[in-house]
């Protein structure tokens, strides 16, 4: 049985991936209003950018905000048996993870890509929360940053898993996607981080993106100190009521 590759190279080229862009654009303009802020946060060259994980709707509604940027997806191999779905994910590059085995090959392809500019979104709690709250966050991407230099961009998410519903009752709702300060992790000399490291690291990336969603959204990161003191200093997130495009 022939292997299937991990990365595989994008069919469309930089214009077909910004038209690509423009039709997710007008497609949640018709269903939705869209707001998208922190955007000056977004450095250049390679960022491995964080959102919490609602819906299918994630990435599409984070990429729609990014014109004119190399990207990357980083998705689940389940969705390769879906005709759709990896017709739609292979119109741009994109690593196809198994959840249970990220091994070796996967961050080396992860790092190869971030090294060469590319923005790579990495969903920091491994998979969708069935509950809209954030679920515990996996050490995965923080690896890579340290590997690649990368900083990694936390990105709120709020309202994509209402989308459906609000279609289906004729009402447009406010998708927000805010974009955190850039984060950065770096070891002296040749160290490697260590495990504990990793997964403190870890903690202080869901810690900030808690603090930049909505209290309903905040999950296991809701009670963390480190949580309540970035909520403190920053003030509470705008609710999506109070957003308008």
């Amino acid at each position: 049985m022939t292997e299937l590759p991990i990365f595989v190279k994008g069919r469309y080229g930089p214009r077909g991936v910004e038209n690509m862009r423009r039709l997710f654009v007008a497609l949640f303009w018709l269903f939705a209003r869209r707001v998208g802020t922190g955007l000056e946060n977004m450095p250049p060259g390679g960022v491995i950018m964080c959102p919490n994980h609602l819906s299918r709707f994630d990435p599409p509604l984070v990429f729609s905000f990014l014109a004119n940027r190399k990207t990357t997806v980083f998705n689940a191999d389940t969705y390769r048996s879906s005709r759709f779905f990896r017709f739609v994910m292979e119109s741009t590059d994109v690593i196809w993870v198994n959840r249970g085995n990220i091994g070796p090959s996967v961050i080396k392809a992860a790092v190869k890509t971030l090294k060469e500019g590319a923005i790579l979104g990495v969903a920091p709690e491994g998979t969708r929360s069935k509950t809209g709250a954030l679920q515990t966050g996996k050490t995965g991407a923080v690896f890579m940053a340290y590997a690649s230099g990368a900083p990694i961009v936390p990105v709120a998410v709020t309202n994509t898993d209402r989308l459906v519903p609000s279609i289906k009752k004729l009402r447009r709702i406010t998708l927000t996607a805010t974009y955190g300060k850039p984060m950065y992790f770096k070891m002296a000399g040749r160290e490697r981080p260590t495990s504990a490291q990793l997964e403190a690291d870890t903690t202080e990336v869901m810690c900030r993106l808690a603090a930049m969603l909505p209290a309903r959204y905040r999950g296991v990161y809701a009670e963390y100190p480190r949580t309540l003191e970035l909520v403190a200093q920053n003030g509470e997130p705008a609710t999506t009521a109070t957003l308008v495009e």
